[in-house]
C-alpha cells in the first residue's frame, strides 16, 4: 500500500477532488487497431482480506495475447460506493509494474467521467500512471440514457442531467449494453472505438496466447 494512502471517506474525497483536476480530456488517445492494449480487472476473497488483480496486454491489431500479470495484496480501503478505485488501484498499479513490456491504452471495469465525482477507477488510474485509460462498466451508475439501436455499435449518451459522461454502446446485437467513458487522454468517439475493436465477433472467443517479446518497460 503507498505510503498516506487514504483511510476515511473525508481523506479519499479530498483526494478526488485534487487529483480530478488533472484528468487530461483534450487528447485523442490511441487510434483503435494500433499499440497494444491492456484490460485489468480485480477479484476479492473478503474472508482473508485479500484483492486479485490482473493485467493482460493485447495486441490491439490482432487481438492476441502479448503479455500478463498478477499481483496480490491487502484490501486497502473499505466498501464506499463512489469510492471503489481506494481499493483497487494499489493492486491493480503492482500487476501493471509487473507486465515486461509497456502497457499502451489501458481499459478497465468500472468508471472514468461517468462517475458521481467525475473521477472514477479509469480517472484515477490514468491521472495516477499517466496512462491513456477509458472505463467500460455493466451498469450505469446513477446516469441515465435512452435505449440504443437495438444492433452492435448502436449508442445513447449517458447523462447527468443535460451532461454526457458517457455511451450506452451495444457491443453485440439485441444485447444489454455496456457503458463506455474517458478516463484520462482519450476522447470519447475514441474509447467507442476501442470499445468495438476490442469486441469483433458475435461470439466470444479466447485469443490464442502469444508469447511474443516487448520492447522495453514503461
Amino acid at each position: 500500500m503507498p505510503a498516506n494512502w487514504p483511510a476515511t471517506e473525508e481523506e479519499a474525497r479530498a483526494v478526488q477532488d485534487e487529483l480530478r483536476g488533472r484528468v487530461v480530456l483534450d487528447e485523442a488517445g490511441p487510434p483503435p487497431g494500433s499499440g497494444r492494449v491492456t484490460g485489468v480487472d480485480v477479484a476479492y476473497d473478503d474472508e482473508r482480506d485479500l484483492v486479485a488483480a490482473a493485467a493482460v496486454v493485447l495486441d490491439a491489431a490482432t487481438l492476441e495475447v502479448v503479455a500478463e500479470a498478477t499481483a496480490v495484496g491487502r484490501i486497502s480501503f473499505p466498501y464506499v460506493p463512489g469510492l471503489l478505485a481506494f481499493r483497487e488501484i494499489p493492486t491493480v498499479r503492482a500487476a501493471l509494474d509487473a507486465l515486461p513490456c509497456p502497457p499502451g491504452l489501458v481499459v478497465c471495469d468500472g468508471y472514468g467521467l461517468a462517475h458521481p465525482r467525475r473521477f472514477g477507477l479509469a480517472s484515477h488510474l490514468g491521472v495516477l500512471t499517466g496512462l491513456p485509460t477509458i472505463g467500460v462498466a455493466k451498469n450505469p451508475f446513477t446516469f441515465t440514457h435512452d435505449d440504443p439501436a437495438p444492433l452492435r455499435g448502436g449508442s445513447a449518451p449517458l447523462l447527468a442531467g443535460c451532461e454526457e459522461v458517457g455511451r450506452a454502446l451495444r457491443t453485440r446485437s439485441h444485447v444489454k449494453p455496456v457503458f463506455v467513458s474517458v478516463g484520462h487522454r482519450t476522447s470519447l468517439g475514441n474509447a467507442v472505438a476501442h470499445t468495438l475493436a476490442l469486441t469483433p465477433g458475435t461470439a466470444c472467443r479466447s485469443p490464442p496466447v502469444s508469447r511474443t517479446r516487448c520492447a522495453g518497460r514503461r
